[in-house]
């Protein structure tokens, strides 16, 4: 039975991995789920996107404002550089009552800047840092809140399937957390996608690999962890070095150098080029191998 704070009506402002996961879970969970993204505005890419929305049963708009109209709570879902341009075209149309949520990767600073523009035309905003992957867990991929109105967010969220935890009422708290692990998390792909590719030029790889589990025996060095790391950053390479970038600026904005942040975010930007040179591109339904990429990128 649906409550008197229910939510029935979404907006998701980006329908590309994450967003396009998001909006087909909450369409099964009973939500009216509208959505917009630039690639509709792209002749070769529109009638692929309409399919894609068509598929995950969410109504498609033409435009961000269309799509926000008369939902309860409006979910950016775009990369980092367009974040602050979501914020800047939808804030003088949401209206009071509404609540816009951004779980976009980028620094506390760009957050509580949003947040000051949103919350000045009287609607709540509240920021979501993503702790895991999205594809998955889905729906249930761990948040963290922070506003205001994550307290009261939160559950409502919950009460539709999302795994989201109220952690501060500042903005930019939830941010951070998100932003000091992936020095961690990007760094450890970055580090061995660089192990591996020297490694296994030397022909010295199942050696370094058998080193590292005898120290980590639980993380899988032998088996799973290098392909999915690696793989991570294959595919998603240029949006997390971006992420980086972002989060550099975060330790900055507190007088931290990042030399991990950005050395991290340059290697993962060296992948993607050095992919696209060889006209090698990452296929999300095949087996990944990172001995055969690196092969590749060595011929």
């Amino acid at each position: 039975m649906l409550t008197a704070n229910a939510i029935e009506r979404m907006a998701l402002i980006g329908f590309g991995e994450a967003g396009g996961i998001l909006g087909k879970d909450l369409a099964a969970a009973g939500v009216a789920v509208s959505a917009y993204d630039l690639l509709l505005k792209s002749p070769s890419a529109r009638d692929a996107m309409l399919s894609k929305m068509r598929q995950a049963g969410v109504r498609a708009c033409e435009s961000a404002v269309e799509a926000v109209t008369g939902a309860q709570v409006v979910l950016s879902a775009v990369t980092a550089s367009s974040a602050p341009d979501v914020v800047h075209e939808l804030a003088p149309v949401l209206k009071q009552g509404q609540i816009f949520m951004d779980m976009n990767s980028v620094s506390p600073n760009t957050k509580r800047g949003e947040a000051a523009i949103i919350e000045a035309s009287g609607v709540d905003f509240v920021e979501s840092a993503v702790m895991a992957p999205v594809p998955p867990q889905r729906i249930k991929v761990p948040m963290l809140l922070g506003g205001k109105a994550a307290a009261d967010l939160a559950p409502r969220l919950r009460a539709i399937g999302m795994d989201t935890t109220a952690v501060s009422d500042r903005i930019g708290v939830a941010s951070a957390i998100k932003m000091c692990r992936s020095v961690i998390i990007k760094g450890l792909e970055a580090l061995v996608t660089e192990s591996m590719l020297a490694a296994r030029r030397y022909g010295a790889e199942e050696a370094v690999l058998s080193s590292v589990a005898a120290t980590f025996p639980q993380m899988k060095w032998c088996t799973d962890l290098p392909e999915y790391l690696v793989s991570r950053v294959a595919q998603h390479g240029k949006r997390r070095a971006e992420e980086m970038r972002e989060v550099a600026q975060a330790l900055r904005d507190v007088d931290v150098v990042p030399f991990m942040a950005t050395a991290t975010a340059e290697r993962q930007d060296w992948l993607v080029h050095a992919m696209a040179e060889k006209h090698i591109v990452y296929q999300p339904d095949e087996p990944f191998s990172w001995r055969a990429l690196f092969d590749r990128l060595a011929e």
